[in-house]
């Protein structure tokens, strides 16, 4: 792939629409950009998260920011806010996509409806919004999508198998956007693969096991996620790993070279890592309706101080 940017080099602004702009790493990605002063759109299925959102990419040095209430898996949405990307702005240069629900409890437990919830985010999301960009950046002739999917998207693990499903698909959708996009070399696809990140998405997930969850050690800031992707908006590669060390690819050799093992282990790992002491009651969480007052950029892993301040107001 073709990068945009040769070191040194000066710049105008770009139009970035991120898409799960919101919480986690997308907010994080927001704030990223807006220190780069690059134009912004805020995607989210919350128009009160937005306004959030907007006021954090501000402080952070960016001067245009426009925000769109919608959600991602209807599958007219993604058409609705690149019309409006280009209304505005005549252009869209970057697109990330980091829209995400998560779900814990077994295939057998889940509720369909939810676990279908998960996998359509992740995987119709990601082909709606690809459909309705890529023909722009096609007439372009330039343009760089990035799709935030997870190391759960070359592993399975147990009581995560929506999620994994959810990003196993969405790695698939865009592994062959890969392939079709060869024919234009000024059109990038990205893949980026975090591992455990410190993000509210662990306490708004559905959860049918019984206990509450956290994230596995070793947990990254969700910053380190945003910097990959902006890097990868200057300059384009097909697969970014986001790892502490070695982790991530000695978790998947465990998964591919040794499934007997990795099976034998994956499990009482769960237990220790993910499920705690505290019981929970069976819910949805967040995967069919958005919570604005729980999106934030970092989660309880522990809670950075400026979030512990700002959730004291």
């Amino acid at each position: 792939m073709r990068d945009r940017q040769e070191p040194g080099e000066s710049r105008t602004a770009r139009v970035v629409l991120i898409v799960g702009a919101t919480s986690g790493i997308g907010l994080a990605t927001a704030v990223a950009f807006s220190a780069l002063a690059d134009k912004l759109v805020l995607v989210s299925r919350s128009a009160e998260a937005l306004d959030a959102a907007e006021a954090a990419c501000r402080r952070a040095g960016a001067d245009v920011v426009d925000t769109i209430a919608e959600d991602i898996t209807d599958p007219a949405a993604a058409g609705r806010l690149v019309a409006r990307t280009l209304e505005r702005h005549g252009r869209v240069d970057v697109v990330v996509h980091t829209a995400a629900v998560m779900g814990y409890g077994s295939v057998e437990e889940m509720p369909a409806e939810v676990f279908t919830t998960v996998v359509d985010t992740a995987v119709h999301g990601t082909l709606h919004l690809a459909r309705a960009v890529l023909p722009v950046m096609r007439g372009q002739r330039t343009g760089t999508f990035i799709g935030v999917n997870s190391l759960l998207g070359s592993i399975t693990v147990p009581r995560m198998g929506a999620y994994a499903v959810s990003k196993w698909g969405q790695r698939a959708v865009l592994r062959t956007l890969q392939q079709e996009t060869r024919d234009e070399p000024g059109v990038s696809v990205c893949i980026v693969s975090p591992g455990s990140i410190n993000t509210p998405i662990y306490y708004q997930a559905a959860n049918y096991t019984g206990r509450a969850v956290r994230p596995p050690w070793p947990v990254l800031a969700p910053e380190r996620v945003a910097a990959a992707i902006t890097r990868l908006a200057d300059r384009p590669r097909r697969h970014v790993s986001v790892p502490i060390g070695p982790g991530n690819p000695l978790v998947i050799s465990g998964f591919r070279l040794l499934p007997r093992l990795y099976d034998r282990l994956v499990g009482p790992l769960l237990k220790l890592a993910v499920l705690t002491r505290t019981r929970w009651a069976p819910t949805a969480g967040t995967v069919h309706h958005p919570a604005p007052a729980g999106e934030r950029i970092h989660g309880r892993w522990p809670s950075p101080a400026a979030d512990r301040e700002s959730t004291k107001d």
